[in-house]
């Protein structure tokens, strides 16, 4: 088991300060394990993160909507979105009431592409905790916000 005392050779003033420098170091490194899972699938973790919320929405959903609801906000949406869409992963449906704006859904590519991530997620990246350390952590992170 890590201890990130000794893993970035450096001591704290307080718990708090610890925990906090932990979240840190820990995001960075998941992030790094992200890259390297989602590099054959030629997608990023938030274009990931766009599929399944179009996946979970089943119906058409406005650009905002995804912005809402994505667990890394990010400024540029619309040109992951454009990636996306260039690889067919997803469609562009212009609304009916208003043509200033434009409704996404997920294309069967991008269902089929999402089924085979969902294969091969093993939860690598929390292996080592029980589910119910699992749940407490989340729990935990949502506490801190």
């Amino acid at each position: 088991m890590g201890d990130i005392s000794k893993e970035i050779e450096s001591t704290f003033a307080s718990n708090d300060l610890k925990a906090y420098i932990n979240i840190l170091y820990t995001a960075s490194w998941i992030n790094g394990k992200q890259l390297e899972f989602f590099k054959p699938y030629n997608i990023s973790s938030q274009q990931y993160n766009i599929l399944r919320i179009l996946r979970g929405a089943k119906d058409p959903i406005s650009v905002q909507t995804v912005k809402n609801r994505m667990v890394q906000r990010s400024p540029n949406v619309t040109r992951l979105m454009d990636k996306l869409c260039s690889k067919h992963f997803i469609d562009r449906i212009p609304s009916k009431d208003d043509r200033r704006v434009v409704n996404i859904i997920i294309a069967e590519k991008g269902l089929k592409l999402l089924g085979e991530i969902d294969e091969k997620w093993d939860s690598i990246l929390l292996k080592n905790l029980t589910d119910e350390e699992a749940l407490q952590l989340s729990n935990l992170l949502d506490k801190v916000r």
